[in-house]
């Protein structure tokens, strides 16, 4: 944004917050009545109840500033939610509607003043070598388009209430990322070293001073053989990677959830052992009910196949008649075999069309079924089902976390037509 447009938002939020106190004023004081009015107004105003006050909706944080404000949700200056009826008909996710989840406030943005000079550390291979952003350039180049999801994407639909955000369906985008395939940077340092079972990811937020890091720092394990597909990008969707969403260099693992897509990365290294950083040791796995987090439990990990309807909506209404039924399904690990919709809440299944261009197996397909709807009220339903076989389930994972949640009927729509 320049200084200018800057200059002119905050003119404008001034305005507004003028014109909003100059209102409040005018009405505690009754010069807002008629003249024959204003004083017996004033007087009824003072005796009568207070009337609930909607709390104030947050503002978009200065790292993310640019985003688009009416098509996303604030929970919190490191949660950021798309909303459902912001999911158009194109594939790709655009930027300034891409949801945000930060385990740890954003670096400063100093730190892409010089995106080339950002250097990462390779270990656990045979020529282990620190590289700046500069030079892993010209070591490759791979573009990957993907399912980006929250691992707990779905948490809000838990009766239960889990910790954390309760994202919807909106903490998921289909973005395209560039970089430099991990496989090939490995072949050309001499292949891992015997033993490495694991990929980790460290991230580079700044940690606060008096704790111990492994406590607070982002750090994720997956297996190994995650690096054939995994990147290390520096675009999104054709630009520098923004610093709301990693930038300068960021570790891609397509298939993966979110957390194991490392923001600000400064370190890939190939290791024996799962990090025992609390995020990988006891954060992100599936506890059951009741029970603790620990490493004996799973991790989160892959994807799993998954779909919702982004229209109609009850945001988004559609007259009774010929009705098209769309939204978006992606199969984690695996494409999109097909994809199957109820108007009948879950009673019958017709098959829908998938449309667009596949943009591959970790990308999201769209889907739409023609139905011919009467007025009155539907629940919509879809499921998705990948290459091979597996079915998104009706029922939910039950998990302390909120994490993986999948089911049809938590991310059924019921909408009323006229």
């Amino acid at each position: 944004m320049s200084s200018k447009s800057k200059q002119d938002a905050a003119t404008s939020l001034g305005r507004r917050q003028w014109l909003a106190g100059s209102a409040g004023a005018l009405a505690t004081m009754g010069l807002g009545a008629a003249n024959g009015q204003a004083h017996a107004q004033a007087q009824s105003a003072a005796s009568a109840p207070a009337l609930p006050v909607a709390p104030a909706k947050p503002p978009l944080p200065a790292y993310a500033a640019w985003k688009d404000a009416g098509a996303v949700i604030i929970h919190s200056s490191s949660t950021i939610e798309t909303k459902r009826q912001a999911f158009g008909n194109g594939l790709i996710t655009p930027a300034e509607q891409l949801y945000v989840r930060n385990n740890l406030p954003a670096p400063s943005a100093s730190i892409l003043e010089n995106r080339d000079a950002w250097e990462i550390s390779i270990e656990g291979v045979k020529q282990p070598r620190v590289l700046s952003l500069r030079e892993l350039k010209t070591m490759g180049l791979e573009t990957t388009p993907m399912v980006l999801q929250c691992s707990g994407n779905g948490r809000g639909f838990f009766p239960n209430k889990p910790s954390g955000t309760p994202w919807t369906v909106g903490a998921a985008g289909c973005v395209v990322w560039t970089g430099v395939s991990v496989r090939q940077l490995v072949e050309s340092l001499g292949g891992t070293m015997a033993g490495m079972d694991f990929m980790t990811g460290t991230g580079g937020e700044l940690l606060p001073e008096g704790l111990d890091p492994k406590s607070i720092m982002v750090e994720r394990s997956v297996p190994a053989k995650a690096m054939a597909d995994a990147l290390l990008a520096w675009e999104m969707n054709g630009v520098p990677i923004p610093l709301a969403h990693g930038g300068p260099l960021r570790l891609i693992v397509p298939g993966y959830q979110g957390v194991n897509q490392i923001k600000y990365v400064k370190r890939l290294a190939f290791t024996a052992q799962e990090s025992d950083a609390k995020i990988m040791a006891h954060g992100y796995r599936i506890s059951p009910p009741g029970a603790k987090a620990d490493p004996s439990q799973p991790s989160v990990l892959e994807m799993n196949v998954k779909s919702w309807i982004t229209s109609p909506l009850p945001e988004r209404a559609a007259a009774a008649g010929q009705v098209q039924i769309q939204g978006l399904a992606f199969g984690g690990q695996r494409a999109v075999k097909r994809v199957e919709v109820s108007v009948d809440a879950g009673k019958t299944w017709k098959e829908a069309r998938l449309v667009g261009p596949d943009l591959g197996k970790y990308a999201w397909r769209q889907f739409v079924l023609a139905a011919k709807l009467p007025a009155g009220t539907h629940t919509l339903m879809s499921r998705a089902i990948d290459t091979a076989g597996n079915a998104q389930p009706e029922q939910r994972l039950e998990n302390v976390g909120g994490y993986n949640n999948n089911s049809v009927l938590d991310h059924a729509v019921t909408v009323t037509l006229a």
